[in-house]
């Protein structure tokens, strides 16, 4: 007999996805089968759908018809058990302005019960070179060092999931690097996020996929794709 093959539930799974603001469609019909592990990058034009569909799989915007699973996870009936399993990272960062780095981590590591906090925020904050920051008020950090706050924020309780809404924004080089370590540092860790850059797609993502109008059209294998592959493909929807 051969070896019995057994199905991966995805880590990501969203059917027939729609959202509509009033007579805007941001999100047509959009169907994601993301397997545990795969890093997808989400490209397109502004107003393409991508930050709603963030948001649509954080759970923190209904999408107007359709369905979503988050490992394993039906959106519409488990939504704190998605909750305890995903890390989110958006344009607004989700810290407390007046409080420190560190005094954010530990406010949200205790919220998901994290043990052993105080040795996670010190291998977090190491990580995303923002130990040097960590007694910094966050309004008085730079948009990158916020940017590198805010994606500690999502990693402290160490989600098999993360949702990112381009993460590369105001970051130097050498902590792009240091981010790309964090994000790939797990072969089981799911990775979707958006952003403009078509060599950051090709080189931290699995997959690209790319979104116009609200409809998505997969790019493939990020290995397979070279940046100028994926240049051109997001020219032609912007026009």
């Amino acid at each position: 007999m051969g070896p019995i093959e057994v199905a991966v539930e995805p880590a990501i799974r969203a059917i027939r996805v729609t959202k509509t603001f009033g007579p805007r469609v941001a999100l047509r019909g959009v169907n994601l089968n993301v397997l545990p592990g795969e890093r997808i990058a989400l490209l397109g034009p502004n107003g393409a759908g991508k930050t709603t569909l963030i948001r649509v799989l954080a759970l923190l915007t209904r999408p107007t018809s359709g369905a979503i699973a988050i490992a394993g996870f039906d959106a519409s009936s488990d939504a704190q058990e998605i909750r305890s399993r995903i890390g989110v990272c958006l344009h607004d960062s989700l810290l407390y302005q007046d409080l420190s780095v560190v005094e954010n981590l530990r406010f949200f590591g205790r919220l998901y019960r994290v043990r052993d906090l105080d040795a996670r925020m010190g291998t977090v904050l190491e990580r995303l070179d923002l130990a040097r920051f960590a007694d910094r008020r966050v309004r008085h950090l730079s948009r990158g060092q916020r940017q590198r706050s805010s994606l500690a924020r999502a990693l402290i309780h160490d989600p098999p999931v993360l949702l990112l809404d381009e993460p590369e924004t105001g970051q130097d080089q050498a902590s792009l690097e240091r981010m790309q370590i964090e994000l790939t540092s797990s072969s089981s860790r799911t990775v979707v996020f958006a952003t403009h850059q078509p060599s950051q797609a090709v080189s931290l993502a699995t997959h690209v996929l790319l979104l116009d109008g609200g409809r998505a059209r997969d790019l493939g294998a990020a290995d397979a794709l070279e940046p100028g592959d994926v240049q051109r493909a997001l020219l032609t929807v912007s026009g």
